[in-house]
């Protein structure tokens, strides 16, 4: 199992939610040797899996939206993998309705969304993708809510995440 210190969770806790969900996703990220593949994601847990999964949804989208996340290879690991029927299950429904909706999206152009794509056409994907506005938008505005939502269920089931060491 993976460990994280009491005192860095108490001090993350300080300085925020998200910085009390990166104490954990920090140490599966180290855990993977900071690369997802086929050999190191079997290290992580469903629920560790989802915790990474949402700070990678929501880094990405709150810099770049969802045509970034796509172009930064993410595409399947958020859509392709249970992550939205896991936020359903930690009682984050609205978050759920939205990557269902954003994923309907991703796999109608799939093969376009992550194709290879220059600066320029990269730019010009936030045209022609403008059906990812409004889930964006939404997103933005409530990210705060879900961000809380998750490190609630975190700190609520903190033996799915990680062994708590003292120190």
């Amino acid at each position: 199992m993976i460990e994280v210190k009491d005192s860095d969770l108490r001090q993350a806790a300080e300085k925020g939610m998200d910085a009390f969900i990166q104490v954990f996703t920090d140490a599966y990220e180290q855990a993977a040797e900071g690369m997802l593949s086929a050999g190191t994601m079997s290290r992580l847990t469903a629920e560790q899996h989802t915790l990474l999964a949402y700070r990678i949804f929501r880094n990405e989208v709150m810099e770049g939206g969802f045509c970034q996340l796509i172009q930064n290879g993410y595409g399947g690991y958020i859509f392709d993998n249970p992550f939205a029927k896991m936020m359903r299950l930690w009682g984050i429904g609205d978050l759920t309705k939205l990557i269902y909706a954003a994923r309907k999206i991703y796999d109608a152009h799939r093969q376009d969304l992550e194709r290879e794509r220059t600066d320029e056409e990269f730019m010009a994907m936030y045209e022609e993708y403008e059906a990812f506005d409004d889930l964006e938008d939404e997103f933005l505005e409530r990210e705060e809510e879900f961000t809380g939502q998750v490190a609630q269920y975190v700190d609520e089931h903190l033996e799915l995440f990680a062994k708590i060491m003292p120190g």
